[in-house]
This record gives structure tokens, sequence and C-alpha cells, in this order.
């Protein structure tokens, strides 16, 4: 029997889904002309919007790519990556084959998908000095990321605060941040928050880059589940195909998506991140959650 490429298994009710690599095909020849398009008559937003979907389209093959094509090392050997199951997996020559993906490309990607700078070089040059002229910049925000610090608009610490009741411990930032979040503790990138205990009522705007955003997610979700953490409110992107958004989704007690994107700010300068972005909230009190958060976005709960 040839070998075939098998279907996706998600994690939502574990529904199956046909894996298509022509549609994908489809989509980046797609997006390509939409750029260009947008290029030429300069709208900004729509090649914004356009090189959003490339990179949640390349992401969700990365993922597939992970979990479903073995790579051999010498006679016998294979690197399976994230899957077990030696019955899903296909050769990296017939993964090549049907997709018409080179796995260099993949591995690319890979590389490229979480990096701050990516969104602007997708969407070149002419659009990096729109936006320099402008005043903002296409980086994500984050807290904790070193020199490219982006910090959360006021209005949002304010609502988690209304929800927490306190901040205790913020994880992931910096002194500067610390003049609108005011946690009783913090802790900055050289004191690295993955390496201490969490406790109480946390805000967490975790560093957005790969693997970093994931490290600090699983630590949250330890920490909610031994007990230590007793509430907690954590800002990310909304990259629902992601298995570090999956995590949060098996913990959390309730998720904001926001209508628009977060403005997130650095001195006068603003970011226009390329997702929308999520509060995830760990705690109690619902109820409170959802009369605070639903003020900017929509709430769901997990079932």
């Amino acid at each position: 029997m040839a070998e075939q490429l098998p279907k996706i298994a998600s994690n939502n009710g574990g529904a199956v889904r046909e894996w298509k690599p022509q549609e994908a095909l489809q989509r980046e020849a797609e997006a390509k002309a939409v750029k260009e398009y947008a290029r030429a008559i300069k709208d900004w937003d729509t090649l914004r919007d356009a090189v959003d979907q490339q990179i949640s389209d390349q992401r969700n093959l990365v993922e597939w790519w992970s979990e479903h094509v073995s790579v051999r090392h010498g006679p016998g050997g294979t690197d399976r990556a994230k899957n077990a199951d030696r019955r899903s997996l296909v050769s990296k020559d017939i993964a090549e084959q049907e997709s018409g993906i080179a796995q260099q490309k993949v591995s690319k990607w890979r590389k490229l998908i979480d990096d701050p700078q990516y969104p602007d070089i997708l969407c070149g040059p002419s659009y990096r000095k729109a936006m320099l002229e402008r005043g903002s910049t296409d980086q994500k925000g984050a807290s904790g990321t070193g020199e490219n610090e982006w910090f959360t608009p006021e209005e949002y610490i304010e609502l988690a605060r209304q929800v927490l009741g306190r901040i205790d411990l913020d994880p992931a930032t910096s002194i500067e941040a610390q003049k609108i979040v005011r946690a009783e503790r913090f802790f900055t990138k050289a004191e690295d928050g993955l390496g201490h205990e969490w406790f109480g009522c946390v805000w967490m705007n975790p560093p957005y880059a790969q693997p970093h955003i994931a490290n600090f997610v699983s630590k949250l979700c330890a920490e909610w589940q031994a007990g230590r953490v007793n509430a907690a409110i954590a800002l990310t992107h909304n990259y629902t195909d992601t298995t570090w958004f999956h995590e949060i989704a098996s913990n959390m007690t309730g998720i904001c998506f926001t209508r628009g994107r977060v403005k997130f700010y650095e001195g006068d300068k603003v970011a226009a991140p390329t997702q929308g972005q999520a509060f995830s909230y760990f705690g109690q009190n619902i109820n409170r959650f959802g009369e605070m958060f639903s003020k900017v976005g929509f709430l769901a709960v997990p079932w």
C-alpha cells in the first residue's frame, strides 16, 4: 500500500481533519498576491493582515511536520519529534512530494515564526518605512525580552488588578514596567523568573519568542496546579493552534479574546502586533473576571 499523508487529530474533542497540502499552497499563492497588491496601493493594514495569515499557515505546517514527519539519522534511526505513534508517521520524502514544500523551508519557518522581526521582514522595506514615519512598529509586545521591551497599557493592568485584588508577583518584567504594574515582587530577565517559586496573585506578560513563552506558560500552569499560585492573569497572543496555548486552555478558568489588538508601547513608540491577544484567567472569581474583561473582548470558559 502506498504511503499516505495522515489525518490530523485535533485536541478539540478529538475531531479529525484532513491535511490538504494543495490548499496550503493555494493560500500561500493568494497571500503573495494580496501582499503585492497591498504594497502597490500602500494599504498597510491589508498587508499586515495577509502577513498575519501567512505566518499562521506556516505555524500550522511546522506543527504538523513536527508531529507527523519522521527524520531518519543513519540506517534504521528515526527522530520522530513529538509523535510516538509510528502509524501516523510519513517519511520526509513523501511529505515533501505531497506538500510541495521542502524540509529545509520548514526548518527555516520553525526558526522564524516566533522572531519579533519576522512580520516586518515579510511586510517588506516599504512597510517598515511607513511604520517608522507613523512612529510605530510591528514588533510583538512582551515584557522581559531584553532590549526589545514592550509594555502593556495601564488600562489592562488595572482591569487585572480589579480581578485579582492585588498583584503579588510579576515573573517576566522589567523595572520600567513596574511603574505601572506595581507588583509586590517581580523578576526581571536577569533574575530569570523560571528559576524561582511563584506565589499568590500573578500578572504575567511573558516573552513572546520561543521557547520562552512555552516555558513561562508551563511554569504558570505547574504553579497553579501545585496551589502556590492562588490566581493569575496571563496576556499572550491568541495562537490557538500552538501547544502552549492548548496548555493554557487545559488549565485556565476563563479567557478573554480582545476586540482589536493590544497597543503595546515603549516610551512614545507604539507596537502594532500582527496577531490578536488573549487574557487567560486562573482563579475562582470567574464572575469578576467576566465583569471586568467583557469591556475589552468576548469571553469563553472551558466545558
